[in-house]
C-alpha cells in the first residue's frame, strides 16, 4: 500500500514536471509569436503609403462656404510644399477653383505674374493663370485659377506642376493620381 502511494506521488511529480515544461515551452512559443506579429505590424506600418489628403470645410462668412483639399508634397530638392485646391461657394456667383502652393518661408520665393504649367500623364500640357499678378501676400505663396484645368483631367491622371521661382530655379511637384481623384471628387460632390 505504501508502495502504491509512492508510485502515485512519483507519477504526479512526473506529470507536474511535464506540465511545467509544457507551460514553459508554450510561454516561449507565445512570446515568439507575439514578437513575430509585432515585427509584421511594424513592417506594415513602414510600407503603407500616407493618407493622400485632407478634405476640409470652412464658413468664410455667413452664406459663403469654402471647401479644400490639402496635401504636403516634396519637390525634387526635398523641400516641402503645401498643395491646396479649394473652391469657394458664394451665393449668386460662379464657383471657382484655385490651387495654392505654399513653400516653407525663406526657402523659396514664387515669381509673379507667372502661369502654372500642368502636364498630365498622357502628355497634355495645361496652364493655370496666376491669381496674384501684382505679388502674393507672402513671397513663398503662389495661387492659380484651376477651374478650367479640372475640366480637362481624367481620374487616372497623375500630374506634374511646374513654375519658375524668383531664383530662376524650376519648381516641379509630382501630383499622384489618388490626389487628382480627390480633386475631382471635391469638384463634383461637395
Amino acid at each position: 500500500m505504501l508502495l502504491d502511494v509512492f508510485d502515485k506521488v512519483s507519477e504526479l511529480a512526473h506529470i507536474s514536471r511535464y506540465l511545467f515544461g509544457l507551460q514553459r515551452r508554450l510561454s516561449i512559443c507565445l512570446r515568439l509569436w507575439g514578437l513575430l506579429l509585432l515585427l509584421l505590424l511594424g513592417q506594415l506600418a513602414f510600407t503603407l503609403e500616407p493618407a493622400t489628403a485632407v478634405l476640409r470645410q470652412h464658413q468664410d462668412a455667413p452664406g459663403i462656404m469654402r471647401y479644400h483639399s490639402q496635401q504636403s508634397l516634396r519637390d525634387e530638392l526635398g523641400n516641402a510644399w503645401q498643395v491646396i485646391l479649394f473652391k469657394q461657394i458664394t451665393p449668386g456667383q460662379p464657383t471657382l477653383f484655385n490651387l495654392r502652393l505654399v513653400g516653407f518661408p525663406g526657402i523659396a520665393e514664387v515669381s509673379h505674374p507667372q502661369s502654372l504649367e500642368i502636364t498630365t500623364a498622357r502628355g497634355q500640357v495645361l496652364t493655370a493663370v496666376d491669381i496674384f499678378p501684382q505679388g502674393a501676400p507672402a513671397p513663398n505663396v503662389g495661387q492659380y485659377n484651376f477651374t478650367d484645368v479640372l475640366n480637362h483631367l481624367h481620374g487616372d491622371d497623375s500630374l506634374t506642376l511646374s513654375i519658375r521661382l524668383k531664383s530662376d530655379q524650376p519648381l516641379t511637384l509630382q501630383i499622384p493620381q489618388s490626389l487628382v481623384v480627390e480633386w475631382q471628387w471635391l469638384a463634383s460632390e461637395l
